[in-house]
């Protein structure tokens, strides 16, 4: 068995050399396969540059084996290529090939290389040798300058890699082995490529271990899905000490060619500085570090970084700023435009207006790196109308043998964040003025002294103090006759407990408006956090209640004397009913007991008259003593009716109300008085309902129908016809009773006088006063009022 000698070079740089070099065409294919494990197909996976020229074909055909050959069939070379990947020895194969070019043998060496199928191939024909001679210059140059443009692309990835601003790195295998990382990573890390590169992740970065990170690579090795992080944080030992640093960063599932996943690509952003001071800082610069050999596979791998970032990457070509690369994400701003081959003006002209063109003309220009944010840029959609986005940036010149050549670009779509940001200010003016105008006082004392952060109007006018004197002043300098009134240990209180504290109607001195008052307080004081579990602040939402107060003590000193009042009202009242009761027994007892002396006194005139003879009776004294005993006794027998009649007015106060139809009571009185109506020729027109109820004693309410329609009669003007009139109307609270007339009359005097005791105001008819005035208790005694009214 041969041996290398130890001086050529590795064994995976010579192979792929040994490739390169070959006169013989070596193609490896890779099977498509159905269902059942049956082959369709070849997909080229790799073309060698022999191979390339032979068949003049590129290093990466699109199309398969078949649609690039499709007479290999019919030839028997299609099924040559099956049988040699079926099996495990060498296959060779012979066949006249024939097209525009060639009309030669083709010798063709077949065998299986684990999952793919290697074949190389050669034809034979004779030329002539100056001929041959000259096709060999021809590719060689051909060869020649195909080297110097992939030297000229890799230069040109190799130098936008290097200088881009973010850190990015690639973990290889379950160790995640350090395959790939440059110089910002390395910055960010604090290490050097020769202490970190091919060495496992956590072997070159010890103290990321136990962090979490080891779970995070897992997780996206096994899901293949990416995991964005923000603001992640980690102890790292770099540029001598421990530092905690923040990042924004994206583990991306690194693929090989065959679409196995094989590690993780990192894409990070140092964002300490912002994190710490709200600031968004410069965009990461490092120059990305080669890391691959293979010229092919390190444009590759560069490309991949880049289309899978989340970051929007373009490159820019010339002074007229030219579109040569685009990656996905940056494509995806632009929906429906062609973007690549056409200058920026071209594609997006909504730039010039903008101000970016200007911008790309000056970093060409001047070699300055450009670093924008949330900048607004309004950009046409294919369908609907255009879509407001902001954009945080970077423009940076690459240089190509020292001079500029072109601009890359590295964006973020930030239009969530700043909406975002916009909605939160707009949150915060209308909280402000809410706050400006809210009818209670509020306000925010901060620290151990109380300084006055927040004092809103109203509570300035409580204090008795402008906004300007307050703000930024301990609360018990602003205000010094409020120390020593307890409200120190309140505020200590809520401050070292953290319990919020209500108060109601709590008395306190403030000095205001050039005199010392009084005021009386609600209010609750609410402990404040600085997002931990620290009370940094308290708040005081405060109502003054001075007037409130004020009001309710002289309406208690009210009550107090009403009580007062009330009481000795009860006693007095009391004493009254007594006496009312006292005077009720006497009228009765008088009433009753005085008829018999009155009747024994008539019988006694009666049997005077009888005896008395004639003569006697008509003597003038006489005649004239008789007379006046008559007159005295009808006198008496009258009072002895109005006490009586007194007296059962008494007893109807105590008579239940009860449901009473009106319209039947009305009736029930007309026909008592008929005989008097009938007599007066009265016209009586009554007006009541059928249905009309009214709650009331039954007996007093005949005994009011009775009384007002009797005295219409009785009183009635002898000079014209008698006409009576009684109706009744219904209203939400009560009854409205009416009885009108067309009598005699009464003056206003006599209007006030009309329900008065023993008030006759007319005397050549019989009467006793008395009936108006027991129609007027009864009828308050229900709770209405009555009244007359003469025309």
């Amino acid at each position: 068995m041969l041996s290398l000698p130890l001086s050529l070079a590795p064994a995976d740089e010579l192979l792929p050399a040994l490739l390169d070099l070959s006169i013989s065409g070596i193609v490896c294919y890779t099977p498509v396969l159905d269902a059942a494990g049956q082959v369709l197909d070849f997909v080229f996976s790799y073309v060698n540059p022999a191979a390339q020229r032979l068949l003049g074909m590129p290093a990466q055909p699109t199309t398969t084996y078949l649609q690039q050959f499709p007479q290999a069939r019919s030839s028997g070379a299609f099924a040559f290529h099956v049988a040699a990947f079926g099996s495990d020895e060498p296959r060779h194969y012979e066949e006249l090939y024939q097209d525009e070019q060639y009309d030669t043998y083709c010798r063709v060496v077949g065998r299986r290389l684990g999952q793919h199928l290697l074949v190389s191939f050669s034809f034979s024909q004779e030329h002539n040798e100056r001929a041959a001679e000259q096709a060999l210059r021809q590719s060689q140059a051909r060869e020649q300058a195909a080297r110097a443009e992939a030297e000229r692309q890799r230069a040109e990835l190799t130098n936008i890699f290097e200088q881009a601003p973010v850190a990015i790195a690639i973990f290889e295998g379950p160790d995640h082995v350090i395959k790939l990382v440059n110089a910002a990573h390395l910055e960010l890390w604090g290490k050097t490529a020769a202490e970190v590169l091919h060495k496992p992740l956590f072997e070159a970065i010890p103290e990321a271990k136990g962090a979490g990170y080891e779970e995070l690579l897992a997780g996206v090795m096994e899901t293949e899905k990416p995991f964005v992080a923000k603001e992640l944080s980690a102890n790292l030992k770099r540029h001598g000490q421990q530092e905690l640093v923040y990042f924004d960063f994206v583990y991306l599932p690194w693929r090989t060619e065959q679409g196995t996943v094989s590690g993780v690509i990192v894409v990070a952003t140092d964002i300490t500085q912002q994190v710490k001071a709200r600031q968004q800082a410069e965009a990461l610069q490092a120059d990305l570090v080669a890391a691959t050999r293979h010229q092919v596979q390190e444009r590759n791998t560069l490309f991949q970084v880049f289309a899978q970032t989340p970051a929007a990457i373009c490159i820019q070509r010339g002074p007229d700023h030219r579109y040569e690369y685009a990656n996905a994400a940056y494509l995806q701003f632009f929906p429906g435009r062609q973007i690549l081959g056409n200058t920026v003006a071209e594609a997006i002209p909504e730039t010039v207006d903008s101000g970016v063109l200007a911008l790309l003309d000056h970093v060409y220009q001047t070699g300055e790196t450009y670093y924008g944010e949330e900048l607004p840029l309004l950009i046409a959609q294919p369908e609907g109308p255009p879509k407001l986005m902001y954009f945080t940036f970077t423009y940076q010149a690459f240089h190509e043998n020292g001079e500029i050549v072109g601009i890359s670009t590295f964006a973020y779509n930030v239009a969530d964040q700043v909406l975002a940001r916009q909605q939160h200010e707009v949150q915060q003016r209308r909280l402000h003025e809410l706050f400006e105008q809210a009818p209670v006082a509020i306000a925010i004392f901060r620290g151990p002294q109380y300084v006055i952060e927040l004092a809103n109007p109203a509570v300035c006018a409580i204090w008795g103090r402008t906004p300007e004197q307050a703000l930024g002043t301990p609360l018990f300098e602003l205000l010094p006759e409020a120390a020593g009134q307890g409200f120190e240990q309140l505020l200590d209180g809520v401050m070292a407990t953290g319990v919020p504290y209500v108060a109601n109607e709590l008395p306190s001195h403030i000095d205001r408006h050039g005199r010392r008052d009084l005021v009386y307080w609600n209010f609750v004081y609410q402990p404040l956090h600085d997002g931990g579990d620290q009370i940094t602040a308290v708040t005081v939402v405060a109502t003054e209640v001075t007037e409130q107060v004020l009001a309710r003590q002289r309406v208690q000193d009210l009550n107090q004397e009403l009580a007062a009042s009330n009481d000795e009202l009860s006693k007095t009242n009391a004493q009254l009913t007594r006496t009312n009761i006292d005077l009720d027994t006497f009228v009765y007892t008088a009433s009753h007991d005085l008829k018999a002396p009155i009747t024994n006194i008539e019988s006694i005139m009666l049997a005077l008259r009888e005896h008395l003879p004639r003569e006697v009776q008509q003597h003038e004294l006489i005649s004239h003593l008789l007379d006046l005993l008559d007159h005295t006794v009808a006198r008496f027998q009258t009072t002895i009716a109005q006490l009586t009649d007194l007296s059962k007015l008494q007893l109807a106060h105590a008579a239940p109300a009860e449901p009473v139809l009106l319209a039947a009571v009305v009736e029930d009185v007309r026909l008592d008085l008929a005989p008097d109506l009938q007599a007066a020729a009265t016209q009586l027109t009554v007006e009541v309902a059928p249905d009309l109820l009214i709650s009331f004693a039954p007996q007093n309410l005949r005994s009011i129908v009775y009384n007002l329609l009797s005295n219409a009669v009785k009183y009635r003007d002898p000079n014209r016809p008698s006409r009576v009139q009684l109706r009744a109307e219904s209203t939400p609270q009560s009854v409205l009773l009416t009885v009108q007339d067309n009598g005699l009359g009464l003056n206003e005097l006599q209007q006030r006088q009309l329900f008065g005791l023993f008030q006759r105001l007319h005397t050549h008819v019989e009467g006793t006063g008395v009936g108006l005035y027991i129609v007027k208790r009864l009828v308050e005694n229900g709770a209405a009022p009555s009244r007359c009214r003469a025309r």
